[in-house]
């Protein structure tokens, strides 16, 4: 006879359904797992031999053997252990086959038969509920797993716990959702004095999610005024909220099972690798900027990033997925992002000023922008220069507008685009338009088509520029709460498309 459990493999934020077969038999003693387990897998057999032995359960003197089904699936992680586990009581009648085959379960188990947490509870959760099992999952795991909400999640703190909970000794309780995450404390827009043109182009990239690029000397308020971005995005709906909180369960960043409303923001360093930036590495886990998924990357120091990791960026910004291609599996993760880069304007970082410029001004301008080529350039809508602030004009009193007063308008420009796509598939926000689509909504009046066409032809803009300009052009006419967009909304949305460095 052959006992059932069940598990997950996960494929970026999919997890596939594993059927983890017994079977007891008659030969020389012994403990085999066969199909494709890796190293964590392998030793499992280890790890529950000795989990079996703390509760006073010895393995009879016969040949076990595992096997992982699909058998050409690659199973990767510890979280095998509480199902193989349940598989080999359920074998040996201790615990009830059925019960066990109508549980999908996931958990690292110790040698004293303690469950210890695991990633991927969350996507783990959608599985079972899609397959209308119950999950069983370390306590530690329990109330991010109890999100779902479509299917009953038991948590358990040892694995004696689990075997009286099957053989009707002491039933667990179902467990309950974490709680949500209170939003952090944010740095306020009227903190920054000054900026005027960068506040506002901030504003635009935060309705309608436009990839930004700031270029200013050090310490003109690049970093600062990045910073308060979170501060005025609106919160991420429960559909946002679930896509992004299963990305951070595969990473392990979900704090005590709560989820959290508030939009990720992301800084990595410009020393990153690009398996930190676009995923992979030992389990093709996700990168950077998949982790922030549905929220914010911002890349300081653009330029001093490898030319090989900002090159990769200029798919998923197009496409807001990526591909992690492995010899064994092709991984996808979402990642629709919005980009803030910032760069000093040289590599000295003081071209504009004459006086503390290096000796090679003008020509280190063009050799450091230059690293970022014309086609990833031209995936920016939004392009300003930071000047810097006078030290004279610090020490006047705060006059810009709070964070809250612009995250209201900004909150109303994107639920106007919430009505707008609702009935328009994987198209959320002004920068999701194309085709027909962005002719129907973003096409301008008479004197605005007659601007945008001078434009293009003054500055030679490509197709991608040209349909940029015209996101843009609607994103600051659903800000201006206007239904058609005019010239003044064009003209202001070609000021941000080609003020300085390579064109695209």
């Amino acid at each position: 006879m052959v006992a059932k459990a069940y598990t997950v493999a996960f494929e970026g934020v999919n997890a596939r359904m594993v059927e983890v077969q017994c079977a007891v038999s008659a030969g020389l003693p012994g403990f085999s797992i066969v199909g494709l387990p890796d190293k964590a897998v392998s030793e499992a057999r280890e790890r529950v031999r000795a989990a079996l032995q703390s509760m006073s359960i010895a393995l009879p003197s016969k040949k076990i053997t595992i096997n992982l089904s699909p058998a050409d699936l690659p199973k990767e992680g510890s979280h095998f252990d509480l199902p193989i586990a349940l598989a080999v009581l359920a074998a040996l009648d201790i615990i009830p086959k059925d019960e066990v085959e109508n549980t999908v379960s996931l958990g690292e188990l110790s040698l004293d038969g303690r469950l210890i947490a695991v990633l991927g509870a969350l996507p783990a959760a959608l599985a079972a509920a899609e397959e209308d099992r119950a999950l069983l999952c370390p306590r530690a795991c329990g109330a991010e797993a109890a999100w779902v909400g479509a299917t009953e999640v038991l948590a358990a703190a040892s694995l004696d716990e689990v075997v009286r909970h099957y053989t009707g000794q002491s039933p667990l309780p179902p467990a309950t959702a974490g709680e949500v995450l209170p939003n952090r404390t944010g740095r306020d827009l009227s903190d920054v004095k000054g900026q005027e043109r960068a506040k506002r182009a901030l504003e635009i990239a935060a309705a309608g999610r436009h990839h930004l690029l700031m270029v200013g000397t050090p310490g003109s308020g690049k970093s600062m005024l990045a910073a308060r971005l979170p501060g005025i995005l609106p919160q991420l709906s429960a559909t946002e909220a679930l896509e992004t909180s299963m990305i951070h369960s595969l990473a392990g960043l979900l704090s005590e099972g709560g989820i959290s409303r508030e939009r990720p923001f992301r800084e990595p360093h410009h020393t990153a690798s690009m398996a930190a930036i676009v995923g992979g590495g030992k389990g093709a886990k996700p990168g950077e900027i998949s982790l922030a998924h549905n929220g914010v990357l911002f890349l300081d120091e653009f330029p001093e990033f490898t030319r090989q990791v900002l090159e990769t960026l200029r798919q998923p910004i197009e496409t807001g997925e990526i591909m992690v291609a492995r010899a064994n599996a092709h991984i996808r993760y979402p990642c629709r992002f919005l980009l803030i880069a910032a760069a000093n304007p040289c590599k000295c970082g003081y071209l504009p000023e004459p006086a503390r410029a290096c000796g090679k001004a003008p020509l280190c301008g063009d050799d450091y922008l230059g690293r970022i080529s014309g086609p990833l350039m031209d995936r920016f809508d939004l392009r300003v220069e930071v000047p810097p602030v006078a030290y004279t004009d610090l020490d006047l009193p705060a006059t810009g507008e709070s964070s809250a007063e612009v995250g209201a308008r900004v909150a109303k420009a994107r639920d106007i685009q919430t009505r707008r796509f609702a009935d328009t598939p994987n198209v959320r926000v002004n920068a999701d338009m194309e085709g027909h689509l962005l002719d129907s909504v973003a096409t301008p009046d008479a004197q605005g088509r007659a601007l945008i066409a001078r434009v293009a032809e003054r500055f030679g803009l490509s197709a991608r520029g040209y349909h940029r300009v015209l996101r843009v052009a609607r994103t600051i006419a659903d800000l201006d709460d206007s239904t058609t967009v005019r010239q003044p909304h064009i003209a202001e949305a070609v000021s941000y498309r080609l003020p300085f460095g390579p064109k695209g």
